[in-house]
């Protein structure tokens, strides 16, 4: 009866539409309108293809009897494209194909021939919600004519319930992979940002990555300096494979990604031009890929790879999740990379704080010491455990009148130096030098004392002196004795033209000359720098002064062939000098520039009337004297010299030195490495310039 068959139909929708709405999950709902679909409408095999708002197909099944058949997507995307589908899909209209060999919207597989058990009956109908396509059903059957018209109308009704159920199951799979991928990007940001360390910071970018987007592998690979893409890392199989593995530049997908700076999906990567063989891994067959980049500072510094979606399909937000993954890990890696050669720096640093020969001791601005290396520790006789809190102040005093260094004293980039006794743990005074600089540690500033033990600097100097004495104090009197004996023969031979004689004497009395005025320097090296002031002062020409002085040199310079020449003109006002000092400055510099001037060099000496009195100059074209070596060169006992460079006790320069001060001048040197050296000072006149 007609009612009845109604009623029939109503019940069979009704347990048709619980069994559909009882499920969310997509891929259950799938299967259950299969086999709800076989088993009311009948045939042998039935398949379903899910479609997002925009057409495009986002998921798939198939059922062949009762086995669910996996990876489907890609197969049922032809159908779509190609099939009876496709025309269902286009047209929004079911069809009813009784015969599929006679219909040419039917796609055609080999096992579909007449003699083959293949599909000879199909019915397909479109997934229609509020006419919103949201997928196509398909039933085929292995006889021609097996389905009727009643079975249509059965396989559009189950089509009305199954799209409802097929739309919520796909909107709640959608919110659920927005949720997923919110979560897994917030995941993967905490994640990442709490790594440290450049190897477990990759590991947990893999990890994440993994984990958002259910893939079978990942690898990153960074850009190296020669434009070389260099795999970091990877997870999954045959990893082992895939790090170190290196790309050249401009080659292949990877490379295309770094150049444009986007990201890219490939769902079939055999059928991708651009993937090159040097992109494939040993080991790993990669179906479908997408690739990131890693951006870190708006530069593109690497490339994220995801390999073989577990689902046979990347989700339509997969790259969107890659992106942001890619993102957060290009700052990570460069906040990895700092802290790592941060690290390496401060380890450095350790070592070379606790391996130095000198002293080092790290305190506040009160004193404390907060650090103290293992030589501290050696010279102070204290362990790096009580050196700890204890004042720098208690062992030695600061600077040299024992004020403490406070922060006018010490300005941001300059060093504090001088010269003081440690007084160690068992009493022992030690000479040190001391250089005190700001530094800063994790944000706070400290000072930093590095003290050099100068014992054996002192003992020397000490013997230094100790010889210079002994040659002012116990030379004077011999020499005065040879003098007045050279006085003594040059009398008696008075008169008698013997040109051997009197060049013996002549050489004896210079050399005597030159003898006196070392010892007289060295006197008065020792008078000025105890603060004796100059007594004996009397006005004087300057061209007197040079010219003796060119006298005194002239056998030196012309024994040599060297041309030396003075300039000083006539109008000069007299200077107020000891005579026989300043004589001795002016020969000291003459011999000192004929020593470093080569045979057939130039010498010149002159003076000048200056706004401060007069100021002379001796001029030489020897090597020239270094930068900083300019204002070393007036110390005591110091000498610069080369391999052959002439030699001598490096007093000179420093008698010099003294005796301009000592009148009220200054004395300086101007020199650029080999185009020889000018020394020059000035002396006060004895009336306004």
């Amino acid at each position: 009866m007609p009612g009845q068959e109604s009623l029939s139909s109503l019940e069979l929708l009704y347990r048709v539409s619980r069994e559909f709405a009882s499920a969310l999950d997509l891929r259950t709902v799938l299967q259950r309108v299969l086999f709800q679909s076989l088993k009311y409408v009948g045939g042998e095999r039935a398949s379903v293809i899910v479609m997002d708002d925009n057409g495009k197909t986002v998921d798939a099944a198939i059922v062949f009897g009762r086995k669910i058949q996996q990876s489907t997507t890609q197969s049922l995307r032809e159908t779509v494209e190609r099939g009876l589908a496709g025309w269902v899909v286009r047209n929004r209209q079911p069809a009813w194909v009784s015969d599929t060999t006679k219909d040419e919207r039917w796609l055609h597989l080999p096992d579909d021939a007449a003699e083959r058990s293949g599909a000879k009956a199909a019915l397909c109908v479109p997934l229609l919600v509020r006419d919103k396509l949201v997928g196509v059903l398909t039933l085929v059957h292995p006889e021609p004519g097996a389905y009727n018209k009643d079975h249509f109308n059965l396989m559009k009704a189950i089509a009305d319930q199954a799209g409802i159920a097929v739309l919520n199951a796909r909107l709640y799979a959608e919110s659920q992979r927005q949720a997923r991928v919110m979560t897994a990007l917030a995941a993967s940001a905490a994640a990442i940002n709490a790594a440290m360390s450049m190897e477990e910071l990759l590991q947990c970018i893999l990890r994440e990555t993994i984990r958002a987007l259910q893939v079978e592998s990942v690898a990153l690979a960074l850009v190296e300096s020669g434009g070389e893409l260099a795999f970091q890392d990877a997870t999954g199989e045959n990893k082992d494979k895939i790090v170190g593995k290196r790309i050249p530049p401009g080659q292949g997908l990877l490379n295309s990604v770094v150049k444009s700076g986007q990201g890219v999906v490939v769902p079939a990567v055999q059928e991708e031009r651009r993937f090159a063989s040097v992109e494939k891994f040993e080991g790993l067959e990669a179906r479908a890929i997408a690739v990131a980049p890693i951006y870190a500072q708006g530069h593109v510094i690497g490339i994220l790879e995801a390999i073989n979606p577990i689902s046979g399909a990347f989700d339509p937000d997969a790259l969107l999740v890659l992106v942001g993954i890619g993102n957060m890990a290009g700052s990570a890696i460069q906040h990895a990379q700092l802290f790592e050669r941060l690290q390496a720096a401060h380890k450095r640093y350790r070592e070379l704080f606790d391996d130095s020969v000198d002293p080092i001791f790290v305190t506040g601005w009160d004193g404390n010491v907060h650090e103290a290396n293992r030589q501290a520790a050696v010279i102070s006789g204290y362990t790096p455990k009580q050196l700890q809190g204890m004042s720098i102040y208690s062992m030695h005093e600061a600077v040299k009148n024992g004020n403490e260094i406070s922060k006018e004293m010490l300005k941001p980039g300059h060093t504090i130096s001088y010269e003081a006794v440690l007084h160690n743990k068992d009493g022992h005074s030690i000479p040190i030098q001391v250089h005190v600089r700001r530094v800063m540690f994790e944000e706070a500033e400290f000072l930093q004392w590095l003290m050099r033990d100068i014992t054996e600097r002192k003992d020397l100097d000490l013997m230094r002196e100790d010889l210079t004495s002994m040659i002012y104090h116990d030379l004077r009197s011999p020499l005065a004795n040879i003098v007045s004996s050279l006085e003594v023969l040059k009398a008696l031979f008075a008169g008698q033209e013997n040109e051997t004689i009197e060049s013996v004497l002549t050489i004896a009395h210079r050399s005597t000359d030159r003898i006196q005025r070392l010892v007289n320097s060295l006197l008065d090296i020792n008078r000025l720098e105890s603060g004796q002031p100059i007594v004996s002062q009397q006005a004087v020409s300057p061209a007197s002064l040079v010219h003796e002085a060119i006298d005194a040199v002239r056998p030196i310079t012309d024994s040599r062939r060297q041309v030396l020449t003075g300039y000083v003109p006539k109008n000069l006002p007299s200077i107020l000098v000891d005579v026989d000092m300043i004589r001795r400055v002016l020969i000291n510099l003459l011999e000192n520039a004929s020593k470093f001037t080569t045979p057939e060099g130039k010498i010149e000496i002159g003076a000048k009337r200056d706004r401060e009195g007069v100021v002379f100059w001796v001029r030489d074209n020897g090597p020239g004297i270094p930068t900083a070596e300019q204002d070393r060169v007036f110390e005591k006992f110091t000498r610069l010299k080369g391999k052959e460079g002439p030699s001598g006790l490096g007093m000179g320069l420093a008698f010099c030195r003294l005796a301009v001060q000592g009148h009220g001048g200054k004395i300086w040197v101007e020199s650029d490495p080999g185009q020889g050296a000018k020394f020059l000072f000035t002396l006060p006149a004895v009336t306004q310039i």
